[in-house]
């Protein structure tokens, strides 16, 4: 069978390389045309239609700059879509484009549509489940409440396990030492690491890094080392703290961390998966009046995955005008070792695991995908 699958960004570009494989595995004669990036080309053995260095706008004010790019991405994959004519479309993430070039294959063109990592509507824009019950055939879901969401607006879904568990469950197995980490840093051994993961965006790292970087600084006991994202200027970093970086190295750095202060974000679910105690940080601009307006539009309890998928607070969520020195250091006091939020919050992560479940995603949603074409 012919596969047309789009990811926009670099998580979509992983998650769909290994949706390929496993379609590959399951369908030896399949063939592939797609948007996205280098890995995905690696497993599909061609190259993208566009690769998601010309699609991944994020923000209001960059998808204004870059509309005439946005633009002229959506012809020219409605164009392959028409010439490819797949037996399939699959969606990966990315759901403002993404939901349109559904609507065309549905409308247009009648091909099946899956949509892999589902858009977020159970925490904000709910009015995309209109979309997504009227374009696509089924939802393969990587988040285990989104069954019960989903299937009560009328969508079908199947939850196909969650890839994020596989890939950390990876990386524990191959990370090595605790003392080869330190070495290949320069860190100090006697001194237990407070991990500092800011984010890998500007606004992201000068609203947060400070509140940080103060809050470790209370903590002399603790040797703070920040996450760098990788093609960041070193600058931007400088400006708001001097603790020491590390580059390309995060899930390594939060897993061999006594305790980490995190960005929200995917980061903080690895982070709950690798075992180690965290306190999540999310200041913007710090306003009590953005946090009573993010309150009215996020729909969600919570904003942490780990939090989402246990359904119950595990981990403090520190937002907004919440994520201050005093009160982030309050809440990281609590989970240093000895503690006894520490203890609450690894039992917590226990059972967010079991959720989980044992399925392996990228097989789990190929299987999925078949038994429905066939």
């Amino acid at each position: 069978m012919h596969y047309f699958i789009s990811a926009g960004e670099p998580s979509g570009d992983l998650h769909a390389s290994q949706l390929i494989s496993a379609l590959r595995r399951i369908d030896p004669h399949a063939s592939f045309t797609f948007l996205g990036g280098d890995l995905m080309a690696g497993a599909a053995g061609c190259d993208p239609v566009i690769h998601y260095r010309r699609m991944a706008f994020m923000g209001f004010s960059e998808v204004i700059r870059n509309w005439r790019t946005i633009a002229g991405n959506f012809t020219r994959a409605r164009a392959a879509l028409e010439s490819a004519g797949p037996d399939a479309l699959i969606l990966v993430d990315y759901p403002s484009f993404n939901l349109r070039l559904a609507r065309y294959a549905k409308e247009k063109l009648g091909i099946p549509v899956f949509y892999y990592i589902a858009p977020k509507v159970w925490a904000w824009k709910e009015w995309r489940v209109k979309q997504l019950r009227r374009y696509t055939d089924r939802i393969l879901s990587i988040l285990p409440f989104e069954t019960d969401y989903f299937a009560g607006k009328g969508v079908d879904v199947t939850y196909v396990g969650n890839p994020s568990k596989e890939e950390v469950d990876h990386r524990l197995a191959s990370a090595g030492s605790r003392e080869e980490f330190l070495a290949s840093h320069g860190l100090q051994a006697d001194k237990p690491i407070l991990a500092i993961v800011p984010g890998s965006r500007r606004g992201e790292i000068r609203c947060n890094l400070p509140v940080m970087d103060a809050v470790a600084r209370r903590h002399p006991e603790l040797q703070p080392v920040i996450a760098a994202a990788p093609g960041l200027d070193p600058d931007l970093y400088e400006r708001y703290s001097t603790i020491p970086r590390i580059e390309a190295d995060t899930f390594r750095l939060m897993h061999f961390a006594e305790a980490a202060l995190v960005t929200s974000g995917t980061a903080t679910l690895e982070c709950a998966l690798a075992g180690t105690p965290q306190v999540v940080c999310y200041r913007s601009n710090g306003s009590r009046l953005a946090y009573r307006i993010m309150r009215r539009v996020i729909k969600a309890p919570f904003v942490s995955l780990p939090n989402l998928i246990a359904s119950h607070e595990v981990i403090p969520e520190m937002l907004l005008h919440r994520c201050s020195v005093e009160l982030v250091d309050r809440e990281l006091s609590a989970i240093l070792p000895g503690m006894p939020g520490r203890a609450a919050q690894i039992e917590g992560y226990r059972l967010m695991r079991s959720r989980l479940g044992e399925e392996t995603a990228a097989e789990t949603a190929a299987k999925t995908i078949t038994d429905f074409l066939k």
